[in-house]
């Protein structure tokens, strides 16, 4: 096996491990409060909830859907999604989630919601625009 085989497979290893603690720490946020630029602890929106359990997992993200979907460069399908990723939705990717494995996401829905875990049926796959996969 080459250096290069190796380096790969650690660094894969690597970001499941900070994926794995960022899906923990957004579990752990569920029932908190949307709040519009909410960057948490308490309450948060779309960007700020996906951007507070990476940063505890030890990556910094941009701050809004956009910039974060622009600066991650591995880009994922929605059938290549796995525990961690972060998914996107309308044609402005002005929504996000965090993708938790077996067809659920958890998100900051909108003002007035809490934080929750929600099955991604046909309505969050028609407006589905994009994932990545932050970590690397």
């Amino acid at each position: 096996m080459s250096a290069q085989a190796r380096v790969s497979k650690a660094k894969a290893q690597k970001q499941r491990q900070r994926a794995a603690y960022a899906v923990n720490y957004a579990y752990k946020q569920i029932g908190d409060p949307y709040r519009y630029g909410g960057t948490g602890p308490g309450s948060w929106d779309c960007s700020g909830l996906a951007g507070g359990s990476w940063r505890k997992a030890g990556v910094k993200l941009p701050r809004t859907t956009q910039q974060i979907y622009r600066a991650v460069k591995y880009k994922v399908s929605w059938k290549g999604a796995v525990k961690g990723d972060l998914l996107f939705f309308y044609s402005g990717k002005s929504h996000m989630g965090i993708y938790v494995g077996r067809g659920y996401m958890i998100h900051a829905p909108s003002s007035g919601k809490r934080i929750k875990k929600v099955k991604l049926n046909g309505y969050y796959k028609r407006n589905f625009s994009g994932a990545v996969r932050p970590g690397y």
